[in-house]
């Protein structure tokens, strides 16, 4: 893409809060060089260095563009899929799919995922993994999927407030993935404050957002991490759905 001279004083949306929060726009994106991943800009928007438990990433393939080796192989790393928008062919294991917006793909510790961009445009997608807490006698399983055959659900009683969980709530599975909906008006029914982290990617819509003490504007293509113990809470307002996808760790006790 194209760069030029700044018409304004330079600005940003952006906040980080080490440990406890961050708040990424997508105009601050920048591309990382990732060695086995090839024609696509890839933006590494949370991990460890900020304070989070997982790696997730922002990716814009080009055609044909994709992994030369499987992303998320490694012995202990967990991975997921998400397709945003596009086409995408991907391999997990033995299992092989092709995904269009809304397409997804777990896969369990050291099986990784290969992708590849099979359209004739541009795919955007989001990549996740962190490291797998075994528990004894379960295991999850490879999971493909779209959200647009998964009905949203009524969130705590909430009638204008939705959620759908993309991945099975067994305990094998130490970590989901969901998309939660708020339409204008609709809101968390308290200020939650947990151990679970998020990362969370706007899919559609504006909000207002708590995390920790500051509210903010947050709108669709914006990324945010919550880290343990943040209060935060949100209001959908706008003129349509405001939603966004997230992860979460779960099934699992506190190690000391």
């Amino acid at each position: 893409m194209k760069m030029s001279y700044p018409s304004d004083l330079l600005s940003t949306r952006a906040v980080i809060k080490p440990g406890l929060f961050a708040v990424i726009p997508k105009e601050g994106l920048v591309n990382n060089v990732i060695p086995y991943i090839q024609k696509c800009k890839v933006s590494i928007v949370a991990s460890p260095k900020m304070g989070a438990n997982f790696v997730e990433y922002v990716v814009t393939a080009e055609p044909e563009g994709g992994t030369t080796s499987a992303f998320g192989k490694e012995e202990h790393t967990e991975s997921f899929l998400y397709c945003i928008s596009g086409t995408l062919d991907v391999k997990v294991g033995e299992q092989q799919a092709t995904l269009t917006d809304g397409g997804y793909v777990y896969a369990p510790a050291g099986v990784g995922i290969h992708f590849e961009n099979t359209g004739e445009t541009a795919a955007k997608l989001l990549l996740y993994k962190q490291i797998y807490i075994p528990w004894e006698g379960v295991s999850p399983h490879i999971c493909v999927g779209n959200t647009n055959d998964i009905p949203y659900r009524i969130y705590d009683e909430m009638s204008n407030v939705y959620i759908k969980d993309l991945l099975p709530t067994d305990i094998g599975f130490d970590m989901n993935m969901h998309i939660l909906a708020f339409e204008p008006g609709g809101c968390h029914p308290f200020v939650e404050t947990h151990v679970q982290e998020h990362g969370a990617y706007i899919l559609s819509g504006e909000g207002m957002y708590l995390m920790d003490d500051t509210w903010m504007g947050i709108k669709k293509e914006d990324f945010m991490w919550f880290g343990p113990y943040v209060p935060q809470c949100a209001y959908g307002v706008g003129r349509e759905l405001f939603a966004y996808i997230y992860s979460k760790d779960c099934n699992r006790d506190v190690t000391l």
